[in-house]
């Protein structure tokens, strides 16, 4: 079992929020405090493992990993808060809302229509409260 207050996991832990803040829509803190009283490890690993390991790699682009993300979260289903969150991130690391959607496009080949119209509804949402509808190619 991993003893997340070690000075190591600390690091980790660290480096993960400082990759998350650079990239966030503001919603992930929220989501980790969310955690503190249910499964604060879980939280911990989210950010040690997700942003200060993986999302940290250099070897892509934010854009790139964002784009990889919301592919993958709409061929999952059933994804939709993970989803929403990292719609916001993807605007706030350049995608366009057009790029979003094209993106949710082409999944739909690959994951179906059902799946592709969860995604392209959260993201109609996300668009509506920043003020960035219609989309237009």
């Amino acid at each position: 079992m991993t003893d997340i207050n070690s000075p190591e996991e600390q690091a980790r832990y660290e480096r993960g929020l400082a990759v998350m803040s650079t990239i966030d829509g503001g919603d992930a803190p929220a989501v980790m405090e969310s955690l503190g009283d249910i499964a604060p490890a879980l939280a911990h690993h989210i950010v040690a493992f997700g942003f200060g390991d993986i999302y940290a790699r250099p070897q892509l682009e934010p854009k790139q990993r964002q784009l990889v993300t919301l592919g993958i979260l709409t061929a999952l289903g059933g994804c939709e808060p993970q989803l929403e969150v990292h719609i916001k991130t993807s605007l706030n690391v350049g995608l366009t809302p057009t790029e979003i959607v094209e993106a949710f496009t082409h999944a739909a080949g690959y994951a179906g229509f059902p799946r592709a119209l969860n995604a392209i509804t959260v993201a109609k949402r996300v668009f509506a409260d920043r003020g960035l509808l219609p989309v237009t190619p």
